[in-house]
C-alpha cells in the first residue's frame, strides 16, 4: 500500500524502538555514497584539511570555507570567500543556475551499469545517491514543484536508473535528502556555523520536503532513508513519515540526522540570538583547542529515533551498542574537487584500515564517491581507492561480511601491530593491520579452554595455534606476505 496519506497505527516513538535493525543492514559493513550534482561542475571548495578546520580555524566564515565542493552555492553568496573569487576568474558573472545545462550535458556520457559493477567489485553491499542537497537540486523528474525555482530538477531519472542498475548488480539502494537545509528557499548567505544550523526554511518548504520524501518513497522503495543536517517539520509528522516508510520498505533503515523542527531552532531564528550563540560556541571551540580538547570529524546528536547513527569524517573508538556508519570521502570533500591531486587522497592501505576497524566496533563504512560533472566518469584517483579496497575483500571478506563485535574488539600484537577482532556463526576472526607474513602473537584479556585450530582466510591454508596462558600465536604453515592486513579465522569452544 502507498505510503503516501495513509492513517496509521501506532506511528509513536514506542512502536518505533522496539523494531529491531534489518540483519541486512548489519551484515552489510560497506556502502557507496554518490555526490554528485551542479556543484561537481565547478567543483572547487578552499584548501582546508578537514572539515572541522573550518570551525576551529575560520569559524567567522565557516559555512564559506569548508572544504565541501558540494557548498559552492552558499559559498558563492559570500562576497569574500574563495570560492567567491574563483568564481569571478573562472566564471565571470554566471549564475549558479546555468551550471543545470552543463551538468545534463555531461549525463548524457553517463551508464549506470558501469558505476554498478565498479561498486559491486569494490564489494559493496549498498549505494545511497545524495538525490538533493542543499542546493535544492533534484536528480530526478519530482511532481512536486519547487515554487521557489522552475524546473530546479533533471528531466533524466537519475535516481531510477541508478536504483536498477545498482540492484540488477545485486546490492540495496538508498536515497540521500538533505532535508534540514535548501538555499533556493532560503538564499541569505551563511557564514557561521549557528547561522547554517538556524537556516532550515519556512513558509512551504517543511510540505515541501515531505512531499518529496514521500515521492523518493513511493517512487523508489529505498532500502535506506537517509536525511542530512536536520528535519523542518516536528516530531509527530516525522514519526508518520517513518512508520509511513516502514510500511512501505519492511526492512528499510533510517539514519540519525532527523532533528525534528522545535523550540531551539525557532529561537535561533533571531539574528540577536544567532550572535550571541555564535559569541559563545565560537569561544568553546576556541577553548577546546588550546586545551588539545577538540577531536576532528562530526558526531550527529541523538534524535528521537534512529536505526543507525552516523559520524562523518570521524569513528567511535570502541565498540558501540548502537549500530553505526561511519561516513567520509576518499578526500576532504564528498563531492569531485578537480584540484585534488593523489596526495590529497586518503592513503589505499589506511582506508582499508580504517574500515576494518570500524566493522570490530560495529560499524559499517558508507565511503563516498564524487563524480565529475563534465562527463559523469569517477575520477582514476578514487576507482584505484575502490579497487584495493575490492581486492583485499575478495580474499578476506569472511573476515568481514555478516560478522558481528567480539569480547574485544581490539588488540596489539607482542610486536605491535594492531589487530582487529571480529566473530561469526563458530569463529573468531583475528586481523593483523600490518604487513608482512610473521606470526602474530597477543595476549587476550580473558581465558580461553580448550582445544583452538585457525586457518588463513585467504585459501584456508593451515594456521599452527600455541598457546601459553593466555597468549596466542598464530603462524602460517605456508607464509604469504601481506601488504596491508592479514586474516585467521579461530575456532574452539571457549570463544
Amino acid at each position: 500500500m502507498s505510503s503516501t496519506g495513509r492513517a496509521v497505527d501506532g506511528a509513536n516513538i514506542d512502536t518505533l524502538r522496539q523494531r529491531a535493525l534489518p540483519a541486512w543492514f548489519d551484515d552489510a559493513k560497506l556502502g557507496i555514497f554518490i555526490h554528485w550534482g551542479l556543484f561537481s561542475i565547478p567543483a572547487f571548495a578552499p584548501r582546508v584539511r578537514h572539515v572541522s578546520d573550518a570551525v576551529t580555524q575560520h569559524y567567522p566564515l565557516f559555512a564559506a570555507m569548508t572544504p565541501y565542493t558540494e557548498w559552492y552555492d552558499n559559498a558563492l553568496r559570500v562576497p569574500e570567500s574563495p570560492a567567491a573569487r574563483h568564481h569571478a576568474a573562472h566564471w565571470a558573472d554566471r549564475p549558479y543556475a546555468e551550471f543545470r545545462e552543463l551538468f545534463l550535458a555531461g549525463l548524457e556520457k553517463w551508464d549506470p551499469q558501469d558505476w554498478a559493477s565498479l561498486f559491486r567489485r569494490a564489494g559493496a553491499r549498498y549505494v545511497v545517491l545524495v538525490t538533493k542537497h542543499h542546493d535544492g537540486f533534484c536528480l530526478w523528474p519530482s511532481r512536486v514543484a519547487n515554487p521557489q525555482r522552475a524546473n530546479w530538477f533533471a528531466p533524466r531519472d537519475i535516481v531510477g536508473e541508478l536504483a536498477a542498475a545498482v540492484r540488477a548488480a545485486g546490492m540495496r539502494f538508498g536515497v540521500y535528502y538533505s532535508g534540514g537545509i535548501d538555499w533556493t528557499w532560503n538564499p541569505r548567505p551563511v557564514r557561521t556555523l549557528i547561522q547554517f544550523i538556524a537556516s532550515v526554511p519556512r513558509g512551504g518548504y517543511p510540505a515541501y520536503a515531505e512531499a518529496q520524501v514521500r515521492e523518493l518513497i513511493d517512487r523508489y522503495q529505498p532500502s535506506v532513508l537517509w536525511n542530512d543536517i536536520s528535519w523542518p517539520t516536528a516530531t509527530a509528522p516525522m514519526l508518520r513519515l517513518f512508520a509511513d516508510f516502514y510500511a512501505a520498505v519492511e526492512d528499510g533503515v533510517v539514519n540519525d540526522r532527523w532533528m525534528p523542527y522545535g523550540a531551539a531552532l525557532r529561537l535561533l531564528r533571531h539574528r540577536p540570538i544567532q550572535m550571541l550563540a555564535d559569541a559563545w560556541l565560537e569561544r568553546r571551540v576556541r577553548g577546546a583547542v588550546a586545551r588539545g580538547e577538540h577531536t576532528p570529524g562530526i558526531v550527529p546528536p541523538l534524535p528521537v529515533h534512529c536505526d543507525f547513527r552516523t559520524p562523518e569524517y570521524t569513528s567511535f573508538d570502541n565498540v558501540e551498542a548502537k549500530k553505526w556508519e561511519a561516513t567520509r570521502g576518499m578526500s576532504a570533500s564528498f563531492g569531485f574537487n578537480r584540484d585534488d591531486a593523489e596526495d590529497d587522497y586518503e592513503d589505499p592501505v589506511g582506508l582499508v584500515r580504517s574500515f576494518i576497524d570500524i566493522v570490530a566496533k560495529n560499524g559499517n563504512l558508507l565511503l563516498n564517491v564524487g563524480p565529475r560533472g563534465e562527463d559523469a566518469a569517477i575520477p582514476d584517483p578514487q576507482v584505484r581507492r575502490l579497487k584495493v579496497l575490492g581486492d583485499w575483500l575478495a580474499e578476506n571478506g569472511e573476515a568481514i561480511f555478516a560478522t558481528r563485535p567480539w569480547k574485544v574488539a581490539a588488540l596489539d600484537s607482542t610486536d605491535g601491530t594492531p589487530l582487529r577482532f571480529t566473530r561469526g556463526a563458530d569463529t573468531v576472526y583475528v586481523v593483523a593491520l600490518g604487513a608482512g607474513s610473521e606470526p602474530v602473537s597477543f595476549d587476550l584479556p580473558f581465558d580461553v579452554p580448550g582445544e583452538l585450530t585457525a586457518t588463513r582466510v585467504a585459501d584456508s591454508a593451515p594456521v599452527s595455534v600455541e598457546r601459553e596462558g593466555r597468549r596466542l600465536r598464530l603462524t602460517e604453515a605456508r607464509p604469504r606476505p601481506a601488504v596491508i592486513a592479514r586474516s585467521f579465522s579461530l575456532r574452539g569452544p571457549g570463544l
